[in-house]
């Protein structure tokens, strides 16, 4: 207990001697918009529809990897992992197409 509060201690000394105070600095950041504007402003959707397809595509790889740890278990009598896989892989990237094609990509 005596370490972490020693720790704990030395880090709040050694960064308050290099602290800086900005008003750049110590303002409120929020998705680069800035804090104090109209709260109504017009925001881009597009903006809003690429965080969502990052998501999505986060969710894809987390998943993946439990399904590639499960398909080098399994022996080749057994193959409903690798075509379940598959189409869920099939599904996404048929996705993936209509994004492209839609023009949501497109900045």
């Amino acid at each position: 207990m005596f370490v972490g509060f020693l720790l704990f201690a030395a880090a709040y000394i050694l960064s308050t001697s290099t602290r800086i105070h900005d008003l750049q600095k110590t303002s409120i950041y929020e998705c680069g918009f800035d804090p104090f504007d109209d709260s109504r402003a017009k925001v881009d959707i597009q903006f809003f529809q690429v965080a969502i397809l990052f998501i999505i595509f986060d969710v894809e790889i987390i998943l993946l990897f439990p399904w590639v740890t499960v398909l080098l278990d399994q022996t080749l009598i057994n193959l409903w992992p690798f075509f379940s896989g598959c189409g869920f892989l099939f599904i996404l990237a048929i996705g993936l197409i209509y994004e492209f094609q839609s023009g949501i990509l497109d900045w």
